[in-house]
């Protein structure tokens, strides 16, 4: 029934192009805080967005709540097209058709007694309470079920279910005045099954916490670095990942004249790629935003530069082949470039292999922050350790890195065989959270300057 009132608003536009994209979504979240049960809600949403494009002016927007009057929200979106004044718009060829992915479930969240994921939520949230020095925690869980309607002027007819429930727990520790905090979880579009089986986590969690009371500020200074999959992941995403959106490239000179096809960034063991195509991964999904879809695309290949990711109008402006990278947060807002699972792809090391020469480095796991300008960044781990003579030593803490990420991708000398891709990934460029997906095997960087005592 939804897709007939789409397609029938659809045909009375009088935009050259048009497209609608309706999205239901049940969402529930729970959520403790310390022993306080904070947030227990479900919420029901239904809106879309319409965005119509009229040769030689622009885009036009209009979201909506309600099909009554979809009519009007697609003239709107043309009027609005009609007075833009803007670059002349165009967009890339891309396959279209009609397609229905329903989701496959392992257990159907949607069926659940909401006690029972009370009960489970509160269950992990005391396990990390039982650690004497864990003053204060967070147990997060949300669940969510999208049906995603989209039809355009070209053709295209998809309905798309995009499930999703994740679990995120964090153990705040205090001794004296010293306090420090661990986090981690899991999210996954396969069902629920995966959430009932995190007691590890929960005790790696509120160990990690207090562990970290005793450890000492890691010595600052230039070391060989080792970085966890989790942090090289986030590395290779926020500092790479991003430069290579096709939006930030068209509209940025700097960007343009470091984003240059061919360029060597690294050594021939260096591959990176983003693919929405990765079963059951944060990003993953068959179609983007637009219609098209998603696939596997070579960014780095043996460290040469090789790809980007585009719109079907950032992919028309530069004369380049559509990626499937048109996403969306929400029907609030039309689709912008954006990574889907982003990843540094396996190497032949193993990680002994990798600490074994080391005679004093770091180990840097995890990631709790950071920042990029262009090509500089600077990165906080949740943890460290140090190396000493090719084997972990002591815990460290306040682990920062930072440089230049042309010079850090050359300074890779060893990437592990243990590709691993994050549970947890969201971007929030320009609309917000989006999931996505993030990953890497350990790599090796020579020469990474880091402050510390």
């Amino acid at each position: 029934m939804d897709l007939e009132h789409l397609e029938k608003a659809l045909a009375a536009s009088r935009s050259d192009y048009t497209e609608i994209r309706l999205e239901t979504r049940r969402t529930t979240r729970i959520v403790y805080h310390g022993r306080r049960l904070e947030t227990v809600s479900t919420v029901m949403d239904q809106g879309g967005i319409v965005r119509a494009l009229v040769h030689g002016k622009g885009w036009g927007l209009s979201t909506f709540n309600s099909l009554d009057d979809l009519d009007k929200r697609v003239d709107q979106a043309y009027q609005s097209a009609s007075v833009v004044e803007a670059r002349p718009i165009t967009l890339a060829e891309a396959e279209f058709g009609q397609d229905e992915i329903r989701a496959a479930l392992d257990v159907d969240f949607r069926e659940l007694p909401l006690k029972e994921k009370q009960t489970l939520v509160g269950r992990y949230n005391e396990m990390l309470l039982d650690y004497p020095k864990v003053v204060d925690t967070q147990a997060s869980y949300a669940d969510q079920f999208v049906t995603m309607t989209y039809v355009n002027s070209e053709g295209a007819r998809i309905i798309e279910e995009r499930p999703q429930s994740s679990l995120y727990l964090v153990a705040t520790a205090r001794e004296d005045g010293n306090v420090q905090r661990a986090g981690d979880g899991l999210s996954t579009a396969a069902g629920h099954a995966a959430l009932f089986n995190l007691d590890d986590l929960a005790r790696d969690v509120g160990q990690r916490a207090t562990d970290l009371l005793s450890a000492e500020t890691v010595v600052g200074g230039v070391y060989p670095v080792v970085c966890d999959p989790k942090l090289a992941g986030v590395f290779i995403h926020e500092a790479f990942g991003h430069l290579s959106e096709a939006d930030f490239v068209y509209s940025n000179p700097a960007a343009q004249e470091m984003m240059v096809l061919g360029r060597r960034f690294g050594s021939e063991i260096l591959n990176v790629y983003d693919d929405g195509t990765l079963p059951g991964q944060r990003g993953t999904h068959k179609y983007d935003d637009e219609g098209t879809p998603m696939q596997r695309t070579p960014l780095i290949e043996e460290g040469v530069l090789v790809g980007r990711l585009h719109s079907r109008e950032t992919a028309a402006a530069m004369d380049e082949d559509v990626t499937g990278n048109a996403r969306a947060t929400s029907y609030r807002y039309p689709p912008i470039v954006r990574m889907t699972n982003t990843f540094i792809a396996p190497g032949s090391s193993s990680f002994e292999e990798m600490i074994a020469d080391i005679e004093l480095g770091v180990y840097a796991c995890d990631a709790i922050g950071g920042q990029t300008m262009l090509e500089n960044f600077s990165f906080s781990a949740g943890h460290g350790y140090m190396i000493r003579d090719g084997q972990l030593a002591e815990m460290v803490k306040d682990v920062v890195l930072s440089g230049n990420l042309f010079t850090t991708l050359q300074h890779i000398d060893a990437i592990g065989n243990d590709l691993t891709l994050s549970r947890t990934g969201m971007c929030g460029k320009g609309q917000g959270g989006l999931p996505v997906g993030t990953g890497s095997p350990h790599i090796r960087i020579q020469g990474v300057a880091m402050g510390g005592r």
